[in-house]
């Protein structure tokens, strides 16, 4: 490659997840000069639209050299959101939409702003999904393999906000019969199946993040996840890994 060449990049992308919430998964090609490479991951509690978001992000944090990139994915959300400038314009408001209410996904919009802003260019295009698109289909059938797979990760932002929600409702309910989960063995608030602890996946620190979880309490019975107090860790050097 000449010094003042700018490598061109294909990035397909497809995710979804069973049931929605659920389990989650992506699948990824990436095509460079008629080379591809395949990628895809699968998340315990997730949603369509967050793994739509992650195959993106996932895709372009793989490039190593600043390029032009074609992102090709059947998402609306994902393309509107960023050809419409909805994701600028709720980060222009700290990513409030209206009032105090917050975007959604907006962990993940703010990452693949900043993933956007590192390319040459990234130009979005709309695939129809399940059309018989060679590469959509392929990232489809990655993403189904991953969310189907053992090594499940714990989409643990989701995770947080899907609980601060639940916690929310609770209250309003003054649901005060349920004993709160807290240990390994406890019962499920649910559906009372005995929680297990379930220890989380290694992840690379984001920029301004103070905090992980080292574990989660699991329920095999309905797949909720309880993050507690005792599993918090403070982040004290953010140039490693969580573990």
């Amino acid at each position: 490659m000449e010094w003042n060449e700018i490598p061109e990049i294909n990035l397909f992308s497809d995710g979804g997840a069973e049931p929605n919430p659920g389990k989650g998964g992506f699948g990824v090609v990436m095509e460079y000069k008629g080379k591809k490479k395949e990628f895809c991951q699968g998340y315990e509690l997730t949603t369509n639209n967050r793994m739509e978001l992650m195959g993106v992000i996932f895709g372009l944090e793989r490039l190593k050299t600043k390029s032009i990139v074609n992102v090709y994915t059947d998402s609306r959300y994902v393309i509107d959101g960023i050809e419409k400038g909805w994701a600028e314009k709720w980060k222009s408001k700290n990513w409030h939409r209206k009032g105090s209410e917050k975007a959604v996904n907006y962990d993940l919009w703010g990452k693949l702003l900043t993933l956007i802003s590192a390319q040459e260019k990234v130009k979005f295009n709309w695939v129809k999904g399940h059309a018989g698109h060679t590469e959509n289909e392929r990232c489809d059938q990655l993403a189904n393999f991953a969310l189907n797979g053992s090594d499940l990760l714990i989409d643990a932002e989701y995770l947080a906000s899907h609980l601060n929600k639940e916690e929310k409702i609770e209250n309003k309910q003054s649901n005060s019969s349920k004993p709160k989960v807290n240990a390994d063995g406890d019962p499920c608030r649910k559906c009372g199946t005995s929680v297990v602890q379930k220890s989380s996946k290694n992840k690379k620190i984001k920029p301004g993040q103070t905090h992980y979880y080292e574990y989660v309490l699991y329920c095999s019975g309905c797949r909720t996840m309880y993050l507690v107090d005792d599993a918090k860790r403070d982040i004290v050097n953010q140039n490693n890994l969580l573990f």
